[in-house]
């Protein structure tokens, strides 16, 4: 009998972190030394004067995203660090997308498009449409596949950014995300 593999599965880390030069480095080497590649990662700031939130997201092995967690929690200028499972977080993203629209009637395509998914134009030039769009990474990504038809001339995206959803009552019911 042979040793089953397990498919990698999606993580998000949270890292509050001081903010100071070369802390970033020093998290992402510790992750690229254990073998994991970034997906998305994103920093800001806090409600916290001089605390910065780092959010990743990564794909990997459950066992060794765990010792990850730990060794980030060791760093010295660490505050904390967390794990959100995806299905328990409020996750969203950031996305400009240029598209190709080099006649009126793919204009009022992709316009159609970015009423349906509640994104915004930006900026419109006689060839294209800037289009700002949020939401939760599927959606940034269905968006995506539609319009690719068109022709994507430039894609700028944040990458997820999240927080733990809240327990609303003593039944473990969460918050709906709107």
């Amino acid at each position: 009998m042979g040793v089953k593999a397990i498919a990698p599965s999606k993580h998000v880390v949270l890292a509050l972190v001081e903010d100071k030069p070369g802390v970033l480095h020093r998290v992402t080497s510790l992750i690229r030394r254990r073998g994991f590649n970034i997906d998305t990662i994103t920093v800001g700031a806090t409600e916290v004067k001089g605390i910065s939130r780092i959010t990743m997201t990564m794909m990997g092995d459950e066992k060794i995203l765990e010792q990850v967690v730990k060794q980030l929690a060791k760093l010295i200028d660490v505050v904390k660090v967390s794990r959100l499972k995806p299905e328990a977080a409020v996750m969203r993203e950031l996305a400009m997308v240029k598209v190709h629209t080099p006649n009126t009637s793919v204009r009022a395509d992709v316009m159609q498009f970015v009423e349906i998914f509640r994104g915004h134009v930006v900026d419109a030039s006689p060839e294209s449409l800037t289009i700002e769009l949020s939401g939760d990474p599927e959606k940034i990504d269905a968006f995506l596949d539609i319009v690719k038809r068109y022709g994507i001339k430039e894609l700028a995206r944040t990458g997820a950014i999240a927080m733990q959803r809240e327990k609303t009552s003593s039944s473990g019911s969460s918050k709906i995300s709107v």
